[in-house]
């Protein structure tokens, strides 16, 4: 027979569990669930409404919400989630090879593995408790067209004024040195991609992608766009600016460990999985390491840091206020 006792207690009991749930639930920092074509997705929140996604297939963040619900990221209205395609929009990856420039296949493959979560990654300085941390090692397969090991380290972590940070941590854990190149690649969300223009790039050399990477100089005080443009920008600036006229607001890009910068749109040029008029819609200003690559000793690990903010036009040439981020400035002072 139970007694009064006994059933206080197990009450007590109950009650202690449902707390306990309920605190472990609104702590978490991630969900994890299903994406497009039952694909494995995370969706980061950061408990004032914002939010990023990102499929393990890839490691590629395809969205990038504001407090309003408006996605700062495009993806392609006809991106293929169907491995071993690679997704179109979003953060593609382009790991260790960007483009052609290499014997791998273009952009590495990166873009086309499946990524696991980190339960317990090397420390990382942050304040943020919104992030997931995930980590791409090599493969057999991955052995047999680049004979190096690696542990690939990204952290995906929303600030608390909403902005996006993307740490890249490379490391050879191999017993030779290896080389490569790298670009994480914003498909950023514009009002029309006539209606913006790029700041931070001039006086900068650059390598035209269309003209078999033909060496120029930009003299340009800004990029504006009424054709195809694909440069490669060499020892830029760590912050480049997306002015959006219309929406009157810009799009401040933060980069370190990456002293290039890749600017891309492709307007009318026919891309087999981006859909005829999906080119208006946005613009891909990429954080790279392209003209020198990067060398790892064995053991060696290397850092890279990609910040994407959205602030009104007014604002995005005031001064920095770190103090108001999670990690890196990204709030600004009029």
């Amino acid at each position: 027979m139970m007694t009064g006792n006994n059933l206080g207690y197990l009450i007590f009991l109950w009650a202690l569990l449902v707390t306990l749930v309920l605190v472990a639930t609104e702590h978490s920092p991630f969900e994890r669930t299903k994406g497009i074509n039952g694909l494995d997705k995370i969706i980061v929140r950061d408990g004032r409404g914002g939010s990023v996604e990102v499929y393990l297939y890839g490691g590629q963040v395809a969205s990038w919400k504001n407090v309003k619900g408006e996605d700062l990221l495009v993806m392609s209205s006809k991106a293929i989630f169907e491995p071993p395609a690679p997704i179109r929009g979003g953060i593609p990856i382009l790991f260790p090879q960007y483009s052609n420039t290499g014997p791998l296949p273009s952009h590495g493959f990166a873009r086309n593995r499946f990524w696991e979560i980190e339960a317990n990654p090397p420390p990382l300085p942050s304040n943020c408790s919104s992030k997931v941390d995930l980590i791409l090692r090599s493969s057999n397969d991955d052995m047999k067209i680049w004979s190096h090991k690696f542990e690939y380290r990204l952290r995906v972590e929303l600030g608390l004024e909403g902005d996006l940070t993307l740490t890249s941590r490379v490391k050879n854990s191999d017993g030779k040195p290896f080389n490569f190149t790298f670009a994480l690649h914003p498909y950023f969300a514009v009002s029309d991609i006539s209606e913006i223009h790029v700041e931070g790039l001039q006086n900068i050399d650059f390598l035209d992608q269309q003209k078999n990477r033909m060496r120029s100089t930009d003299h340009g005080k800004v990029i504006t766009f009424n054709s195809q443009l694909d440069r490669i920008y060499l020892s830029t600036p760590d912050k480049i600016r997306i002015v959006d006229h219309k929406k009157k607001k810009t799009i401040v890009v933060h980069k370190e460990g990456q002293v290039d910068a890749v600017v891309w749109n492709p307007w009318e040029k026919k891309v087999s999985d981006l859909g005829v008029e999906d080119y208006r819609r946005f613009v891909t200003v990429e954080s790279a390491a392209v003209e020198k690559p990067i060398t790892l000793k064995p053991g060696e690990e290397w850092k890279g840091i990609l910040q994407m903010s959205v602030v009104p036009s007014a604002c995005s040439s005031g001064k920095l206020d770190p103090k108001k981020s999670c990690s890196h400035p990204h709030t600004y002072i009029n």
